[in-house]
């Protein structure tokens, strides 16, 4: 396993992450048509491209397969992590998780932030985050449920980040 930064030419591997991670584990949680709506098929490649350079995310290889990667903003949003819906419950986002705290804590974010769905909801909990506020937000004319969640972490006296 490798966690390596975002390369150009990863668009395309990390667009079938994100539609595998949404029509096969998230499908559990939405219906047919919010699975549509959250990752369709036909989305636009050139701007699905422009959105994830823009992210510049964490990529997992497995055996030199790309089949995870997450975002940290330079606030602390984190705004994808996705584990693709072939590798589920095998621990790679747990890994991709800490991964990402420890970018955190080397960039001194005290509090991430990031909007999770349904599905993904008790794995943020399981790593300290909790829900700020129920959302709704409207993807294609259809309304999804979401949650707002955050992890804090304290400062402690030496200034040094402590709760990781």
């Amino acid at each position: 396993m490798q966690i390596r930064r975002f390369r150009p030419g990863d668009e395309a591997a990390l667009f079938q992450v994100f539609f595998s991670a949404v029509h096969s584990v998230a499908s559990r949680d939405y219906s047919p048509e919010q699975i549509k709506a959250w990752a369709p098929a036909d989305l636009d490649q050139a701007l699905w491209a422009q959105r994830i350079q823009a992210l510049k995310p964490f990529v997992l290889e497995l055996g030199g397969q790309v089949v995870a990667y997450a975002d940290l903003q330079h606030k602390g949003y984190i705004d994808h992590f996705y584990v693709a819906g072939t590798h589920p419950r095998q621990g790679l986002g747990t890994h991709l998780m800490a991964h990402l705290l420890a970018e955190a804590k080397s960039l001194g974010l005290g509090d991430l932030t990031a909007d999770v769905s349904v599905t993904a909801e008790p794995f943020f909990a399981r790593h300290g985050f909790t829900v700020l506020e129920r959302r709704f937000p409207v993807r294609r004319g259809v309304t999804l449920a979401n949650a707002l969640m955050c992890r804090r972490v304290e400062v402690g006296n030496s200034g040094r980040l402590i709760g990781f």
